[in-house]
């Protein structure tokens, strides 16, 4: 078995078994494969239609290499939640789910937020945090003292998954989703108990959920959003799946039934970074623009529904309240 063998296979979109996708991932995350083989392999993989062998291998291989945080391994009896989508919707729209996990810490929820720079979008997860002072350089051990102290920390994917550096270049260069645009999000070292997980792409979310089944998550609710967003939005009925008790079904979330106006997409999108993190900082200060402001409140109420803490409709109370009131606590880290 060899590199080139299995790209040939995938050039003719034939399947690979579970040894030929473990091989492959095991040999890119070990710095085996050159660039030129490693963009033919996330090329061939899309063209031919990832499914949840290889991204099964991918999680595997990328769990194996990833860098752990001490007491945070997935047998942590205190819920841990991440609000990580997949990204590559091309919508442009403002940094929803770090306002949803900042809040969710206000609130004294431990949240492990995995993400990283902005590869698709004008303004990633981590530069927005990085703008607001929260450190993306955190050792695995400030990094849970950080999730003890503040109920937040960041865990910069470059950081916590070494072997990324051997294919972040060929994805900077390709500019396009890849099947590593699916795995990010199932790929965070402390093995969250609740996963909000937004798939930009409807036609992957059941191969999403199928793969996060293989993570042992406890609930989760992973979903494609109206207009092919990767958050839960205020303009239409939002369809995915829940996951629990390693079963999944079939769910949708209307947010007209549970009292949000519907806004329009252009009303949730930025013009760049600077933008961005300026809409950002008014959200947190509970003075954000209306649209922006209901999307984080109604992606909150997922979250805390997730967490036990009502029905759907209860929850949607509760997160309007929380993010008009603004962070009570400030930014973590910035104290």
């Amino acid at each position: 078995m060899t590199i080139a063998e299995i790209l040939e296979i995938i050039a003719t979109r034939t399947p690979l078994n579970d040894e030929q996708a473990d091989f492959m991932f095991t040999e890119l995350m070990s710095g085996k494969m050159s660039e030129a083989q490693t963009g033919a392999f996330l090329m061939g993989l899309r063209a031919k239609g990832e499914d949840s062998t290889d991204l099964a291998a991918g999680v595997r291989a990328g769990v194996a290499h990833a860098v752990k945080i001490p007491g945070f391994d997935g047998s942590s009896t205190e819920p841990v939640i991440d609000t990580c989508g997949t990204g590559g919707d091309g919508q442009c729209s403002f940094n929803n789910s770090t306002a949803v996990s900042l809040f969710l810490a206000d609130m004294g929820y431990t949240v492990a937020k995995h993400g990283n720079r902005a590869l698709s979008s004008s303004c990633g997860s981590a530069d927005a945090l990085e703008a607001l002072g929260i450190p993306l350089d955190l050792t695995p051990e400030q990094a849970a003292n950080g999730l003890a102290k503040y109920h937040f920390a960041f865990l910069f994917a470059p950081a916590y998954h070494p072997a990324f550096k051997y294919v972040m270049p060929v994805r900077q260069q390709l500019g396009i989703r890849t099947l590593f645009n699916f795995m990010g999000p199932l790929l965070n070292p402390t093995r969250p108990s609740h996963q909000l997980l937004g798939v930009g792409d409807p036609e992957k979310l059941h191969l999403m959920g199928e793969t996060l089944l293989l993570t042992g998550v406890e609930r989760a609710l992973i979903f494609s959003g109206a207009g092919g967003f990767d958050e839960l939005t205020t303009w239409g009925v939002n369809r995915g799946y829940v996951i629990e008790n390693d079963t999944i079904e079939k769910v949708s979330v209307n947010p007209e039934r549970l009292g949000f106006k519907p806004h329009a997409p252009e009303d949730v999108r930025v013009n760049g970074k600077e933008d961005a993190v300026a809409k950002l900082r008014d959200i947190l200060a509970g003075k954000g623009p209306q649209a922006m402001m209901d999307m984080v409140a109604l992606n909150l109420a997922g979250c805390l529904s997730l967490l036990n803490k009502g029905t759907m409709s209860e929850c949607a109370d509760i997160a309007r309240d929380v993010v008009n009131q603004g962070l009570q606590k400030g930014i973590p880290y910035a104290q």
